[in-house]
């Protein structure tokens, strides 16, 4: 699918900075242990951690039937003491998960619980009712903002997949979700979701995208992300597809909206056209990214 964006159609001119979502900036920043270990943190650990609390505050387990704004959630959170850089880092051998582990794989709350088995041959809705659960309200709110803004398929379909892989990994998440629905979909929605994660701190006000005052902030004018994504940027601006990762960036910053819980029936069809469901069953296709299926479908194998 061709598809030329002119930075007049509708997609430009419906995303706003911040909309739906109001961040208690103290209570943010308490809850990731105080400003000298924000200061301390790596940029793209920061944008991550930002995301994460996004994500976790409009997940329908989070805000039950009305929605819960993360101020209201983090405000109590203000007056924490903050520890310094070398606090944090002791308290790296006191936990017994680190934090790049995936959704599956620990619980902020408590115990994990047991998980509904999935079927025999699990398909993408299957794996999005039983196991994407943290993660799929607001990859369904980014798939439907796109819908929305008049995107085509494969966009919408790379928005819907973009942030699933962080169920299993948190480090890195743009490559670690391009790998495992690579065998699956074409190359430009593998290569949508791989550089999606570099291009979100880069702004290009053509195709819609102004660098959001919500990182001025919360990690200050002076934020720069790692030498890496640098790279990975410059690469990628110059690719014949640098639309495709741009659009998505496009629909999912701002796709925290609480008390908005998308359907995927919404986008049965699309998944359809352009997802490869194997037989098999995903996780059992033998393809390249098999095991990370099966490491989502069974999280407590200890082998």
């Amino acid at each position: 699918m061709n598809y030329v964006h002119t930075g007049e159609t509708k997609p430009h001119t419906s995303v706003r900075k911040g909309a739906g979502m109001q961040l208690d900036r103290r209570g943010f920043i308490a809850g990731l242990g105080g400003a000298t270990v924000v200061a301390g943190m790596a940029d793209e650990a920061k944008a991550d951690a930002l995301e994460r609390h996004l994500m976790a505050q409009t997940a329908p387990a989070a805000s039950g039937t009305g929605g819960t704004s993360a101020a209201a959630s983090a405000g109590a959170a203000g007056a924490a003491k903050f520890p310094t850089v070398a606090d944090l880092q002791a308290e790296i051998e006191t936990r017994p998960t680190r934090k790049g582990v995936g959704n599956l794989f620990a619980s902020a709350n408590g115990n994990v619980k047991r998980l509904q088995p999935l079927p025999e041959k699990p398909t993408l809705a299957d794996y999005f009712r039983l196991r994407f659960t943290a993660t799929s309200n607001h990859c369904l709110q980014s798939a439907n903002r796109a819908m929305q803004n008049g995107m085509p398929e494969e966009i919408i379909l790379a928005c819907l997949l973009h942030d699933t892989v962080l169920e299993l990994m948190h480090v890195d998440h743009g490559w670690w979700s391009a790998q495992m629905y690579e065998p699956y979909v074409s190359e430009k929605v593998a290569f949508a979701i791989r550089y999606h994660q570099a291009l979100r701190f880069y702004e290009d006000k053509a195709h819609g995208y102004e660098y959001p005052d919500l990182y001025r902030r919360m990690f200050g004018v002076d934020y720069k992300p790692e030498p890496y994504i640098e790279r990975t940027y410059q690469m990628v601006r110059n690719h014949k597809w640098y639309l495709e990762p741009r659009l998505v960036t496009v629909n999912d910053l701002y796709a925290f909206e609480p008390g908005v819980h998308p359907q995927y029936e919404q986008f049965t069809d699309i998944v359809g056209r352009h997802f490869k469901q194997p037989k098999e069953g995903l996780g059992f296709d033998n393809s390249a990214s098999a095991h990370m299926w099966r490491s989502i479908s069974t999280p407590d194998h200890p082998l």
